[in-house]
């Protein structure tokens, strides 16, 4: 990996971990649909006018059934049911939480691609269930049906997550990267539009709510998406994919830096044991794989 390349991934995961504080900080005076309405269709505005300026032609229409299936599961969904949980936990545990995401999408490409599920892959998912759990039982919040609700909420997410990946890969997979993304936050800008008239904010939205949600949006998704797709295509799936271990990480900083959120000791070990776990699924950790040197 090039040094442009590294910068682009530290920046990514610096990026992706921040989204989770910006969305802690604007959930409760917007609400979560609203919220997430405005995130998706925000996105695809910049997204179609970036577009249009550079003279790319975009893929959509015709495939517009698929898109809408991809805008629920890719978006609409799981952005929702991140933002309802942040009502509850904090923004860094929600970024422990969310990496996890690759686990879940182990076990939905076995059964909608058909790829195999080494052993390694079925350890890395039981040491993730262990991880969450310790993650969840150590961290400064009391075990209530409210966090039980959050977690499962978050786990929903990386599953839905999961299964947008395996879809696009599936019935998606010849069109260009900047049509997959447009076409999907603006397919989620349709689902989520409806239901975001339902719990209008009734009091002035603060400067710093506001503020958080630019830079969601501007920052954590619309350029986010543009460095990601930049890894994928010069460095690799693979390697674009070991931004997964850095979101936590920069989640983690950013809530105590930016909220004063605590860490726990609790946070921090089931923290490594999540990483680890992600690792063995993804191959970035392969046990018994020697290096080869020239």
């Amino acid at each position: 990996m090039s040094l442009k390349q590294l910068a682009a991934l530290l920046t990514l995961g610096a990026l992706w971990g921040a989204s989770y504080i910006f969305i802690r900080v604007a959930v409760e005076p917007i609400g979560p649909v609203l919220l997430m309405f405005i995130r998706a269709a925000l996105t695809a505005a910049i997204l179609l006018a970036y577009a249009r300026a550079r003279r790319i032609q975009l893929n959509i229409r015709e495939h517009w059934r698929k898109f809408l299936v991809l805008g629920f599961f890719g978006s609409a969904l799981p952005f929702t049911l991140i933002a309802w949980a942040e009502l509850t936990v904090t923004g860094s545990i929600a970024a422990i939480l969310m990496s996890t995401t690759p686990l879940f999408t182990a076990f939905v490409a076995a059964i909608g691609l058909g790829e195999p599920l080494t052993r390694y892959k079925l350890i890395g998912a039981l040491l993730g269930i262990v991880g969450v759990s310790i993650t969840v039982g150590g961290s400064p919040l009391a075990l209530s049906p409210e966090v039980i609700a959050a977690t499962l909420a978050l786990l929903a997410a990386t599953l839905s997550y999961a299964t947008g990946g395996v879809f696009a890969k599936r019935f998606l997979g010849g069109l260009d990267n900047m049509s997959l993304s447009t076409g999907q936050l603006l397919s989620a800008a349709i689902i989520l539009a409806p239901f975001s008239t339902l719990d209008l904010p009734v009091h002035e939205l603060s400067a710093v709510a506001v503020w958080a949600t630019l830079a969601l949006v501007v920052l954590c998704t619309a350029f986010a998406y543009q460095l990601y797709y930049y890894l994928v295509i010069s460095a690799g799936p693979l390697q674009a994919l070991t931004v997964t271990l850095l979101i936590p990480v920069f989640g983690l900083i950013w809530g105590a830096l930016l909220l004063g959120e605590s860490i726990s000791a609790g946070m921090i070990g089931g923290l490594i044991i999540v990483l680890f776990s992600v690792g063995l699924v993804t191959g970035i950790i392969a046990p018994g794989k020697r290096a080869i040197t020239k």
